[in-house]
C-alpha cells in the first residue's frame, strides 16, 4: 500500500506568501504604508468633490498639476504611482538593509496619516461651518 503524504494547509499563511509562494518583506509595514495613502486620496476626493467651489485645492504642486491637466482620475493615478514607487524602493532596500526600509515606510506612513487627518480635520471644521440647507 502505497501512502502519499499531503503537506498539511497552512491558512495563516501571509496573502503574498499564498500568491507568490513567498512572503514579501515588511508585508505589514506595506499594507500599512497603502492603507494610509489611500485614506489620504478618499480624504482628497471628498474634500475636492464636496468642497472645491469653496477655495479648497490640492496644497501638493505635483498633484494639482496632474489634477487640472487630467482631472480627478489623473490625480489618483498620480498618488497611487507615488505609492508604488515608494513601496518598490523600500522592497529594494529591504533586499539589504530592512531595518532602514521599515523606517522609511514608518516615517512615509506617519507622514500621510498626519496628512489624513488634517484633511479629516478640515472636513469635519468645513462641515460645521456651513449650514445645512436641509435643515
Amino acid at each position: 500500500m502505497d501512502e502519499t503524504t499531503e503537506e498539511p494547509v497552512d491558512d495563516t499563511l501571509s496573502p503574498t506568501k499564498r500568491l507568490f509562494g513567498r512572503q514579501i518583506p515588511l508585508e505589514r509595514e506595506t499594507l500599512l504604508f497603502v492603507v494610509a495613502s489611500a485614506l489620504d486620496v478618499v480624504m482628497t476626493w471628498i474634500l475636492l468633490n464636496k468642497y472645491q467651489a469653496d477655495g479648497f485645492v490640492e496644497s501638493n504642486p505635483i498633484a494639482r498639476f496632474f489634477l487640472e491637466s487630467w482631472g480627478p482620475r489623473g490625480l489618483v493615478y498620480f498618488k497611487f504611482v507615488m505609492v508604488a514607487f515608494v513601496a518598490v524602493i523600500c522592497q529594494i532596500i529591504a533586499l539589504k538593509r530592512e531595518d532602514i526600509a521599515r523606517r522609511i515606510l514608518y516615517f512615509a506612513t506617519a507622514l500621510v496619516a498626519c496628512v489624513v487627518i488634517y484633511s479629516f480635520t478640515l472636513l469635519v471644521r468645513y462641515s460645521s461651518a456651513v449650514p445645512n440647507p436641509f435643515g
